[in-house]
């Protein structure tokens, strides 16, 4: 019997633990895939806590990077070694509204790694085939992993949002999420505004920000204003408040685009958007599709995320650091035998 790790919560809040089972089989539409590296993102606090209707034992993960490693029934397109991807998008029902839509982001039935079936906190994980995207060669596993999510919502909202290059764009954070916003942004040709608090505007500037605001020294939406107002504000930060601050800096039909996830409410008065036709909208995560042309433009442009690596077995240290803000750019895991 071949066997297999895995980090495992027993109950909600649990610490992890490392589990040895016998490795799983792909059944038919399905691929197994070795991790050769897993992003820790915050959501999957909220999976450890039962934030979500997750069953327990829990094996939770879903930015995930590794190659294929057995094929089940019926697969094609795929062979054994393929480098790939799965993010938050980890395979779709194909039958409901949304599906035949072709919206397949919003799935009443997503399969989301970590929720439907065992995440990428293991040496492997089986997975549908649709949720597959692939690797370019330019890009290390650990620098693959968190764009399954992280990487994937910030591009796509971005690209999908009505500036265009040279319009005035701002990232509000600058964490696991912002840093790759601000990227993205100024590769995309916007005007990027990096907003954070305190002085890191050497860091934004690093990145490729073409201006810094320290939310703490003044009024955002004035200094946006002086800027000539944001076309789109791309919300990172779990910051409500930090959110609802920037809304006056928008510029008639301007946007705030909401990615970073926070329970308190957005404060937002209609006196705001009714003269100005402003929007404030969310956006999900992304397709297995768009996984894999945010791969290919991150590739072709230099965009990489900031990871802190740690083997599997030191998945509970990872974790913690993570919840700290103290991490540099994303947490990732690799197994032990991979070079941090």
């Amino acid at each position: 019997m071949t066997t297999y790790r895995s980090a495992q919560v027993s109950e909600p809040g649990a610490p992890f633990r490392i589990v040895e089972a016998e490795q799983p089989s792909p059944g038919p539409g399905q691929v197994r895939v070795a991790v050769e590296a897993c992003g820790v993102c915050r959501t999957d606090a909220a999976f450890v806590n039962a934030a979500f209707p997750v069953s327990f034992p829990l094996v939770t993960g879903h930015e995930i990077a590794g190659r294929v490693d057995a094929i089940g029934d019926g697969v094609e397109g795929w062979a054994a070694g393929d480098r790939v991807a799965v993010g938050w998008f980890g395979g779709n029902c194909g039958i409901c509204a949304s599906c035949r839509a072709g919206d397949l982001i919003h799935c009443v039935r997503l399969q989301v790694p970590g929720w439907a079936y065992p995440g990428g906190y293991a040496d492997a994980l089986v997975v549908p085939a649709t949720a597959l995207a692939r690797i370019p060669d330019a890009l290390t596993a650990a620098e693959a992993a968190p764009m399954g999510c992280a990487g994937v919502a910030t591009f796509t909202s971005l690209r999908g949002s009505s500036a265009r290059p040279g319009d005035l764009v701002a990232v509000l954070g600058l964490g696991g999420l912002g840093h790759l916003g601000v990227q993205f942004a100024a590769k995309l040709g916007f005007e990027t505004v990096a907003i954070a608090r305190g002085d890191r505007s050497a860091a934004a500037a690093g990145l490729g920000a073409h201006h810094y605001l320290d939310s703490t020294a003044g009024d955002v939406a004035e200094r946006l204003q002086e800027l000539g107002g944001a076309r789109a504000v791309l919300a990172t930060a779990g910051d409500s408040a930090a959110m609802s601050a920037t809304i006056d800096g928008l510029t008639p039909n301007g946007e705030l685009i909401v990615v970073g996830a926070d329970p308190a409410p957005i404060e937002v008065s209609p006196f705001q958007l009714i003269s100005t036709s402003r929007t404030v909208h969310g956006h999900p995560s992304g397709t297995a599709r768009e996984v894999e042309e945010t791969l290919r433009f991150a590739a072709l442009t230099g965009v990489r995320p900031l990871v802190e690596t740690r083997p599997l077995t030191e998945v509970q240290s990872a974790y913690d650091r993570m919840l700290s803000g103290e991490a540099r750019g994303r947490m990732v895991l690799t197994p032990a035998s991979l070079p941090a």
